[in-house]
């Protein structure tokens, strides 16, 4: 058995940043001028920034827009996140069961760090800026055994990557949904994750 590895997407996975996303996107609505759907926006979390800035800027418009919004984001999404129910102690059983943990998100790096550490939340590596298939580069790179994630496309880059998906149904997506993306355990939130965590492990020892 390879030495575990688990994957974490962020938003509405390990962290419910719905809030400070609101608050970043009033504030560059608040710059721009430009309308944004902001209650539409957090409803649907998970696709890159740059794609949902699209929705709603001109195209010559969408590279400033999202430069405005990262550097306004630090200001507003970081202090009213909070972690959702189960991530510390989802965290902690990767290491207890002696692996590590990493976050593979489509936010910027830069600001998943903020978050992470802000909240205490504790991992050995983040990488940033990948979304769907894009995120198994790097669960490949860093030897993830597994990947969790709210949205079908953390599913799919879990298929991607030849690991099992374990799905939490905390972000847009129905488990119905995330069960036909394909993932192998769909769990209310992480509070189920050390039970399911623990079962994967031993039924791989028993093959």
């Amino acid at each position: 058995m390879a030495a575990l590895t688990v994957g974490f997407d962020l938003d509405m996975t390990l962290v419910d940043s719905r809030p400070g996303i609101a608050d970043t996107f009033r504030a560059l609505i608040a710059r721009t001028g430009v309308y944004v759907d902001v209650e539409a926006v957090v409803s649907r979390l998970g696709p890159p920034l740059r794609t949902e800035i699209a929705r709603w800027f001109p195209p010559e418009q969408v590279d400033e827009a999202v430069r405005a919004y990262r550097e306004l984001y630090p200001a507003y999404a970081i202090t009213p996140t909070v972690p959702l129910p189960g991530a510390v102690a989802a965290l902690d059983a990767v290491r207890d069961s002696g692996g590590r943990a990493l976050v593979v998100t489509a936010k910027h790096g830069r600001l998943a760090r903020l978050h992470l550490d802000h909240l205490g939340l504790v991992v050995d590596e983040v990488a940033g800026d990948l979304f769907a298939e894009g995120k198994a580069t790097a669960l490949r790179q860093h030897g993830a055994t597994h990947y969790v994630g709210d949205h079908v496309a953390d599913m799919a880059a879990a298929g991607a990557a030849g690991v099992p998906g374990i799905a939490v149904a905390t972000g847009p997506c129905t488990p119905d949904e995330l069960r036909a993306a394909g993932a192998a355990v769909v769990l209310d939130d992480l509070t189920g994750f050390p039970a399911a965590l623990d079962g994967m492990i031993r039924l791989a020892l028993e093959r």
